[in-house]
Order: structure tokens, then C-alpha cells, then sequence
């Protein structure tokens, strides 16, 4: 379904020449494109990484494969990839079109919007520490089985970036600055989409985030588990927060996010209100026992990461904590440590107070990089950026009220609309439903005969565009 969205990406064309990244003692490679890369490749094989991320429970989870090692060159070629807007059908989006590196890589809306301004099923999850996720299986359902199979698929999707890959090898092997690329990663000018997917994946499994203030006081504190005694590089909120994340009998956070890379071994419940359609896992595998589960990401540099959850129905950190702390649904496959009284109890209430529930906040404000948010390593490597961008409307500028609703939802913006403001609403699979287009400051529209569920309401204007959630009951 084709339909057009107000400025909403932009490509620049490049006609100018650059010194690019070439092997020490070989000619310099002149490029086509304006790529800035080192003389010397960036240093992404051997990352020399903190000792409590060297333990036996973060590396063994490493799903790199062994016939993928990440490589200097592999990872430099990655990176160009990952931000060339090539890879989409007209040329507009990016891989880091949807996974910011300023966000973490990850995305700012529920719903992130693709090449011809559709809307993607899912919420851009943070790539951070992807490679420590033990069991190997990416999206949030978990149907690629590998990450080198999971690179490829955006690539491919209609409503993300709607290339075949038969279009993108010819595209890339008609690109100058390429062949020389993969040349150096892989041995031979030759461009294939498996060596993309290598490539891809390199650079992704590259990502890990080791310098944050949780890092640093990691390192200068008392040897033991996290959260046994106080650190003294913490506040005394944060030292609070740090206990009731590790401690069992409180947060109990740890239970699933245990090891220093702040992930899951796998996909569990968390105990969201699911629709009937929303399987998660199970919808890959067609087993019960996976019917509600999704992917559990890292939690490094979450207070970036909003919105959450695999929808982006969660729009602040404070209501993911009121979650787990009094919102937690009953299912069949709700995860066990989410449950009192044994692996079939009743969902959790954790009875925070307001001043714990901060805490644990502050806590996980420790967790941001701000060295990972900005390092030339994983940046954009075109001298002027490629990748089409659009100014947000502030995420407080306008409401949708009521929020869930049943029969009616009014929409206010803080100030009025002089020109013509867009409406869009699409189903939680990204499916575009209705259409409207509106002026001034208020405006209504009404169920007819919408069946309960998630939706996502997206407003373009000519300040910008943002995706706010809709529930109706």
C-alpha cells in the first residue's frame, strides 16, 4: 500500500571525491562517495573490555559464529552498509534509519517508518550487546535463527527498506567505493548478499557498551555480586537501586536481566496485556509454550531507549517500573520469576514505594554510555549524512485522549496547526487503516467498528512526525 507522507525522508546526492580507508602500504582507493574513513581501520576485533564483561557468563553467551569472527575490515565494510541508504528500494532509508546510534541504536517512536512511509510491526529494539544474546535468535518473535540470517530480512521486507537481493548485489557492485571493501573483508572484489550478511553482522556484534558510570564503579568496587554491599563511585539512590535490582526477595530485576551484559538467555512473558494475535514467539514456532514471549534485549543504555516494550506501547521508564511493580498480567506462559509462590503462582506485586521505585531509575541511569552514544567506530562514515531524517514533534506536543478508549478519541495539540496536519492509523502490524487530515488544534474521530486492540496513531505536520500507542476496549 503505497501513500505519501509530508517530509518525511530526504537523500542527498554525492558528486565529489575522498580519500577513503586503504590497506597501510597499498595506493590510496579514490571513492566515488564522500567516505571518511581511517587510514588505519578502527579497532573492532579486540576490543579490550573490563573484566567483569570478560566473565564466563557474558562470554559464553557470545553468539558469534565460528565461521564469522568479527574482523577490522569485515566491521568496517558493516559499517558502511549499515548506513548507506542504498540498500532501500528509492534510496531513503538506512539501516540506521530505525537504529540511531544517539538513541542507543534504536528508535524514538513506537513504530518506526519505512521506505514508502509505512510503518514497521514492531518497535526498533536497541542492537546493543546483540552479540551476548545466548540463544541466537533475533526480532522480537525470534523468527531469524541467526543474526547473519536476521540482517538480510529488513533489507528484503516491503514495508521496511523493499529490495530484493538480486537488486542489491547488482546495486553495490555498480557503486566504486564497494568492491575495494569487500575485497579487504573478504579477499575478492566479489559482491554477494551472504557476504553483506557477514558484514552486517560484524559490525553489529561489534556494539557492545563497556563505559558506563555502572562500568566504571564496577571496576573500583568490592569484588562480589553487584548488589551486596554499596559502591562508593554511587549516590546513596543509586546504591538503593543497585539493591532492589539484584536482590531476589525485592526487584528481583536481575532474575532476567543477570549477567553483566544486562540481557536475557531468551524470550520470556513479562506479563504485557496481549491481543489474541500478538503470539510473540509462538507465532514462529506454532507451540503453546512460547504463545506471549518476545526477545529480551539489554537494558544497557535503556533510559535512551523509549518507548518500550516489542510495540512501543511504554512511553517512559517510570511506567515500566510501575509495570513490574503493580501491572504484571496473569498467562499461561507468564515467566516464572514474575510469579509469587512458585512457577504457577499468581503474577508479582512488588509494592515499591515511590521513593524505591526512583531508585531503581537512577539506577539504571548508570547504565548509559554516553562514550558508546558518540564513538567514530559505530558513526555515520559519509563526510554528509545519508540517511533522510525528520525533525519529531516534541512527544508532549499533542495527546490522544482517552487512552484506552472505546467508543470516540480527541486528539489536542498544545499549539494550533495553521497548515493541513496529516492523521494516520495503522493496526499493530503496521497495516494502514484510515486516513485523515485536519487543521487548528483539536480534533475526533470515532471508532466505527474498530475491534479492540493496539493501534498507533501517527501525526505528520510541518514540524515533523511521532507515533503515539492506542489502545481501545
Amino acid at each position: 500500500m503505497k501513500f505519501k507522507i509530508l517530509s518525511l525522508f530526504f537523500v542527498l546526492a554525492f558528486a565529489f571525491t575522498t580519500l577513503a580507508w586503504h590497506t597501510p602500504g597499498q595506493p590510496p582507493i579514490e571513492y566515488g562517495a564522500c567516505l571518511d574513513l581511517p587510514d588505519v581501520p578502527f579497532n573492532y576485533a579486540n576490543i579490550l573490555l573490563p573484566a567483569h564483561l570478560r566473565l564466563p557468563n557474558v562470554q559464553d553467551a557470545d553468539n558469534t559464529p565460528a565461521g564469522n569472527p568479527v574482523t577490522d575490515a569485515g566491521a568496517t565494510l558493516g559499517r558502511v552498509l549499515f548506513y548507506d541508504t542504498k540498500l532501500s528500494a528509492n534510496q531513503t532509508i538506512a539501516c540506521a534509519s530505525c537504529h540511531k546510534q544517539e538513541l542507543a541504536f534504536t528508535d524514538d517512536a513506537a513504530l518506526s517508518t519505512g521506505f514508502e512511509g509505512g510503518l514497521t510491526g514492531r518497535n526498533s529494539m536497541s542492537l546493543a550487546m546483540a552479540r551476548y544474546y545466548q540463544n541466537g535468535h533475533f526480532f522480537w518473535d525470534e523468527r531469524a535463527a541467526t543474526l547473519e540470517e536476521q540482517t538480510l530480512m529488513p533489507i528484503q521486507d516491503h514495508t521496511e527498506m523493499g529490495l530484493t537481493l538480486e537488486e542489491l548485489e547488482s546495486r553495490l557492485a555498480n557503486t566504486e567505493y564497494y568492491p575495494p571493501l569487500f575485497e579487504d573483508a573478504f579477499g575478492s572484489p566479489e559482491i554477494t548478499s551472504g557476504k553483506v550478511a557477514l558484514a552486517l553482522s560484524q559490525f553489529v556484534r561489534s556494539m557492545v557498551s563497556y563505559q558506563s558510570k555502572y562500568d566504571q564503579a564496577r571496576q573500583t568496587a568490592p569484588p562480589g555480586i553487584p548488589g551486596a554491599a554499596p559502591w562508593p563511585a554511587f549516590t546513596a539512590e543509586e546504591n538503593l537501586g543497585k539493591a532492589l535490582f539484584f536482590d531476589p526477595t525485592r526487584g528481583n530485576c536481575a532474575a532476567c536481566h543477570g549477567t553483566e551484559a544486562f540481557i536475557a538467555p531468551g524470550p520470556r512473558n513479562n506479563g504485557l496485556d496481549l491481543g489474541s494475535q500478538d503470539l510473540g514467539v509462538g507465532g514462529v514456532t506454532g507451540n503453546f509454550p512460547d504463545i506471549g514471549k518476545f526477545k529480551v534485549p539489554s537494558l544497557r543504555n535503556v533510559a535512551l531507549t523509549a518507548p518500550y516494550m516489542h510495540d512501543g506501547r511504554v512511553a517512559s521508564l517510570s511506567e515500566v517500573i510501575e509495570h513490574y511493580n503493580s501491572g504484571i498480567q496473569p498467562h499461561p506462559n507468564l515467566s516464572p520469576q514474575l510469579r509469587d509462590y512458585g512457577p504457577d503462582g499468581p503474577p508479582r506485586q512488588l509494592d515499591l514505594s515511590p521513593t524505591e521505585r526512583q531508585a531503581l531509575i537512577a539506577f539504571l541511569e548508570t547504565l548509559t554510555d554516553e562514550s558508546f552514544l558518540s564513538d567514530e567506530r559505530w558513526s555515520d562514515p559519509f563526510c554528509e549524512t545519508m540517511v533522510g531524517t525528520t525533525a519529531p514533534v516534541s512527544q508532549d506536543s499533542w495527546v490522544a485522549f482517552p487512552n484506552p478508549a472505546t467508543d470516540i478519541v480527541h486528539l489536542r495539540l498544545d499549539s494550533p496547526l495553521e497548515q493541513e496536519c496529516q492523521l494516520l492509523l495503522f493496526n499493530a502490524n503496521g497495516q494502514l487503516l484510515r486516513q485523515y487530515t485536519f487543521t487548528g488544534q483539536q480534533f475526533s474521530l470515532q471508532r466505527d467498528g474498530l475491534p479492540a486492540g493496539l493501534y498507533h496513531l501517527q501525526l505528520t505536520s510541518e514540524q515533523g512526525q511521532r507515533v503515539k500507542p492506542l489502545v481501545i476496549r
